[in-house]
Formats: C-alpha cells, structure tokens, sequence
C-alpha cells in the first residue's frame, strides 16, 4: 500500500487548536517564531532576519505541499485565532510509506498539552488517511520536553544519528496502543 495525498490540504481541529496550510499572511507569526532563540536552540537552524525570510520560508512550504514533499500546518489556537506553533510531516519516503515529524511551538505556550493534542491528531491522520508505515522524528537529548512528548506518543528510541535521538512509530506499535 502506498503513501496517498490528500486532493485538498487536510485542515485538522482538536478541541483547542485548528490546524491548517500556511499563508503569507502567517509572515509576522512566522518570523517570530523562526527567529526566537529558544525554540532555535532545540531545532538547529539559523534564525530568520527579517520578514522577508519568513515570506520565503512560507512559500517554500506552500510550494513543498503542492509538489506532495511535505505537509506542513499552521498550528492555530482556536481561541484567540493566532498562529502559536508549527507541526509537519517532511522527508517523506514513498519507497517505506514514511515520513519524519517535526514541530515548534512558542515557548509561552509550552507545558499546556498543546503539542499533544497536535501530535495526537496529526499521527492518528497519516496513519488513518495518509497511509503511512512509519513516522519518525529527530531530537536533542537535552529537549527533555520533546524526548518526553515522542515516548508519550509511543515512539520508540532507535539510535543517535549525527548527534541527535532517532525515534519511530510504526503503524502497528500505533494501532495496538489505540485498541488499549
């Protein structure tokens, strides 16, 4: 069974968040969170400069979801209807129906369950609807939070690979906690 891509962007909601594509409208929320340090500081990458970089960063991801090389959500807190984080699946691999996952959230809103309740519905939508085999993910030891957030979801340590933790979640390992 392959990988399938949805015809239309999968918009998701939980009961605190929407999750839905990017725009160039996210530019100010982008540009905030790509150039905040501390959420750099776990993600390895250098901060954005100015607004213009987000712009780019932002058509970029547009154009990586059309040519079906990522999916890539805007994470939308559905009470004040702001951007306050990002979660995608990219470095997709068509030959063993996987992806890698990533996310950031602003530090503020950290330690709510918030990247839970996004981790939870996006797993459970590439599984279910994307058909995916397996999900993996990359972090720093020291990103506790992130560590913490991987095993709660059932991800399994595998091994460290150019200096960061390797995890993955197979269908089956997510399916047979589901039925518990």
């Amino acid at each position: 069974m392959s990988m399938q891509f949805p015809e239309h962007f999968p918009e998701l909601r939980t009961s605190r968040l929407l999750l839905r594509a990017l725009s160039v409208a996210d530019k100010d929320a982008i540009f905030a969170l790509r150039s905040n340090e501390e959420v750099n500081r776990f993600v390895g990458r250098k901060a954005a400069q100015t607004p213009a970089d987000a712009v780019r960063f932002i058509k970029d991801r547009i154009q990586d979801v059309i040519e079906n090389k990522a999916v890539y959500w805007a994470i939308e807190s559905k009470t004040t209807r702001k951007l306050i984080g990002t979660i995608c699946y990219w470095n997709l691999n068509n030959d063993d129906n996987s992806v890698e996952i990533g996310y950031e959230l602003f530090p503020e809103m950290q330690g709510q369950g918030i990247m839970q309740e996004a981790i939870a519905r996006v797993i459970a939508w590439g599984f279910n609807d994307m058909r995916l085999e397996m999900i993996t993910a990359f972090t720093l030891e020291v990103h506790k939070q992130s560590v913490k957030l991987l095993e709660r979801n059932n991800f399994k340590y595998g091994e460290i690979i150019e200096g960061l933790l390797f995890y993955k979640l197979s269908r089956q390992t997510w399916k047979l906690h589901q039925l518990q």
